[in-house]
């Protein structure tokens, strides 16, 4: 509980600290689970001032002479009032009404914080957890801001005893990642092969055509005639067959392929 005599000509850096919201930014709240951020900052700002024994006990054997002087004791008072200044000054109205007690030292009232929260610990877990699980890639305008928010909930969870391990937050993103990705395109083998059977089956049935009107047998008796080629071999023109004058004739007609089975180009 004490601090070197103070001296007569040198001013204590902790005295000189007119806000300490422009060095620790975080506003501590009852419902906030950035409890353990909000602690490791204060502690390295009250490092950085000297007067750390003020809130942790210092180890064995490092421990600060206690103050038997009045000027010695006013010392001490003067630095332990700023301390608890600084710790009332970014804690919310109701964490303050919660651990506020006449004649307190800094050190109880920093040590009163951890009770408030390890008591919510458990509650919060579930909730992150819920949340973190359930955040989905669809709900952010972008991969960033996704990623972001998922460190964001994986800090939290940290923050109250519930680590996620790297494993799992880099297995979640990697998840996401695939299925944002577009379903394989195949529509350009698909289109050739819808092609090439469109021709096959074309050729196919203008052959059969052919064979079957230009060679078949007349009402008549008589042969019917091949003019126009005959057999066709599956060009662009099909044929019929018509009567005419008591002979078969083969007429020439143009031929109209069959539309696509999609409505993809099929050049």
């Amino acid at each position: 509980m004490s601090d070197a005599k103070p001296p007569s000509s040198l001013f204590h850096p902790s005295l000189s600290v007119s806000n300490i919201r422009n060095h620790v930014s975080i506003m501590l709240e009852m419902e906030s689970v950035q409890y353990g951020t909000w602690a490791e900052l204060f502690k390295i700002y009250a490092r950085s001032h000297k007067v750390l024994h003020h809130i942790i006990h210092p180890p064995l054997g490092k421990e600060k002479p206690t103050p038997t002087t009045d000027d010695e004791i006013e010392f001490w008072t003067t630095l332990d009032a700023t301390v608890l200044q600084w710790i009332y000054s970014i804690i919310s109205n109701d964490l303050l009404n919660t651990i506020l007690e006449p004649e307190a030292t800094a050190m109880e009232a920093w040590e009163r914080l951890p009770d408030i929260f390890q008591d919510h610990q458990t509650s919060r877990a579930v909730i992150l957890e819920q949340e973190f699980t359930h955040t989905r890639l669809e709900n952010f305008p972008n991969a960033s801001s996704y990623c972001q928010r998922l460190k964001n909930l994986s800090d939290q969870l940290k923050n109250v005893g519930a680590p996620v391990p790297n494993s799992r937050l880099n297995a979640v993103m990697i998840a996401a990642a695939d299925d944002a990705l577009p379903p394989a395109n195949n529509t350009g083998s698909n289109r050739g092969r819808n092609k090439g059977n469109n021709r096959h089956n074309s050729g196919r049935k203008n052959r059969s055509g052919g064979r079957n009107s230009g060679g078949g047998r007349g009402d008549t008796g008589g042969r019917g005639n091949r003019s126009g080629g005959g057999r066709n071999s599956g060009g662009q023109h099909g044929g019929q067959a018509t009567q005419h004058g008591g002979s078969w004739q083969w007429q020439r007609v143009p031929f109209t392929p069959s539309p696509p089975p999609c409505s993809y180009p099929t050049t």
